[in-house]
Formats: structure tokens, C-alpha cells, sequence
């Protein structure tokens, strides 16, 4: 079994999720022997550190205000950028017809890759 490092930064993401699942799955207050349980059945490393800091700041906290409180922050931060002003132009130019090839030719490509031959739900 391949082992996955947790410690490239992101603070303990892996955690967060297992317990969630855990949360979700009917475990109210899942401790860190069952975060460890589900994390290295799945093949992943621990940082205890970092499991430790993760329970310390959930515990006590009711799991759907902490994911509201995600959800708020998740709404403030940018998705996205602008369309390129240039693009107009272009279009009024003549650019249209390479445009609508271009992106024939994408959605083509998109649909050969879709299931890169297996399902995930099969």
C-alpha cells in the first residue's frame, strides 16, 4: 500500500474531511484514534501534530456551524477572472467562424476524454 504524505501544507485538510465523514457517518465527536483509523485504512500518513491542532479547533464546536462559517469564507474569495476585453473585438472582426471551430474541436477532444476508460461509478 502506498503511503500519501499529508505534510505538503495544507493545514490539515485531510483531517478536516475524515472528520467530517466520520461526523456524517454518526460519530458526533470523533475522536483522533478513529480520524487515525480512517485516514491509514485509506493509506494515508499522520501527522499527529497536525491532527491534534485540527481537534483543537473543532472541539466543542457544533459541525454545521463550523461548515457554515466555510461556506461564508468560501463565498468571499474569487472564482474566476474577467472575459479578455478583446474578445468583442474579435468577433466583430470576422473572428467568430475560427472561434466556433476552435471550439468544436474542444468539445470533441472533451468527449474522447471524459471516461479515459473506466467510470467512476460503474
Amino acid at each position: 500500500k502506498a503511503v500519501v504524505s499529508t505534510q505538503s501544507g495544507h493545514y490539515g485538510r485531510g483531517y478536516v474531511a475524515a472528520y467530517l465523514l466520520l461526523s456524517l457517518g454518526g460519530n458526533e465527536s470523533p475522536s483522533a484514534a478513529d480520524i487515525k483509523k480512517l485516514l491509514t485504512s485509506a493509506g494515508v500518513g499522520i501527522d499527529d501534530e497536525k491532527l491534534k491542532f485540527v481537534l483543537s479547533q473543532l472541539e466543542g464546536k457544533d459541525i454545521n456551524e463550523v461548515l457554515a462559517q466555510g461556506a461564508e469564507k468560501l463565498a468571499s474569495v474569487p472564482s474566476g477572472g474577467a472575459a479578455p476585453a478583446a474578445g468583442g473585438a474579435a468577433a466583430a472582426s470576422g473572428g467568430a467562424a475560427p472561434a466556433a471551430e476552435e471550439k468544436k474541436e474542444e468539445s470533441e477532444e472533451e468527449e474522447s476524454d471524459d471516461d479515459m476508460g473506466f467510470s467512476l461509478f460503474d
